[in-house]
């Protein structure tokens, strides 16, 4: 259905919790998958389904090892796993060197991706420009949003950013207590160079429960209910 990229500049910022915030609030079936060449760990910090473990050893690195004979979208969901709740899976690398041997992986990867029926993909990016050929998997998403902190140097890097990659939207990882502000001061700055610029809550504690406690507190949560405002965003611009 649709391909989404959340990723970054400098450091990173929540890319993770904010891609995993909004696949478990997605309106439609979705999957998440961690296309961060640097390495992840969402099969670290996820319980599967049923109170286990992830198998981190299952995912991108075993995709990768099946599709140097060609690679189709029927063959994603092989390698994805289930976390509480019912979300799809396709964990990461669980290193950067793991990637040396993937180069060629990330435009196949992509074009799968965005082409799995049925359901929408969010894809983890992480940080961008250490690993160019990423950009090969970022040109097959329908859209591209890249996350920031509303701190100074996190918005100068989010400008140089946008002068180099096709992004369609900002959202600002904004504390709780100034977040309408930090909002505006990020779209005042990058003005029109992205269709929108929306928010997402600074909630440490919400991202502590996404980490396992799926449930009521988890769903009054900051994190979530800015999740579910920023999943409606995103899908209201497609």
């Amino acid at each position: 259905m649709a391909l989404i990229v959340l990723a970054a500049d400098k450091g990173a910022p929540g890319v993770t919790t904010a891609a995993t915030a909004l696949a478990a609030v997605w309106p439609r079936p979705v999957l998440l998958a961690e296309c961060d060449p640097a390495g992840g760990d969402l099969a670290y910090r996820l319980p599967a389904a049923g109170g286990g473990v992830l198998n981190p050893g299952k995912g991108l690195l075993t995709l990768g090892a099946t599709a140097r004979r060609g690679l189709e979208a029927a063959q994603i969901h092989q390698h994805t796993q289930k976390i509480v709740g019912g979300l799809d899976v396709l964990a990461g690398l669980t290193h950067g060197e793991q990637a040396a041997g993937l180069t060629w992986l990330w435009g196949p990867l992509g074009r799968s991706l965005a082409a799995i029926p049925n359901a929408d993909v969010i894809a983890d990016c992480g940080r961008l420009g250490a690993h160019p050929q990423l950009a090969d998997l970022i040109a097959e998403a329908e859209q591209v949003v890249l996350l920031t902190r509303a701190t100074l140097d996190h918005v100068a890097h989010l400008r140089e950013r946008l002068q180099i990659t096709k992004a369609h939207g900002v959202v600002v990882i904004a504390d709780p207590r100034n977040y309408r502000g930090s909002i505006e001061d990020v779209r005042r700055i990058v003005g029109p160079s992205v269709q929108f610029v929306h928010g997402l809550a600074y909630d440490p504690k919400g991202a502590e429960l996404l980490r396992g406690q799926w449930g009521g507190r988890l769903d009054r949560s900051l994190l979530v209910r800015t999740a579910r405002d920023l999943a409606a965003r995103l899908v209201s611009h497609r």
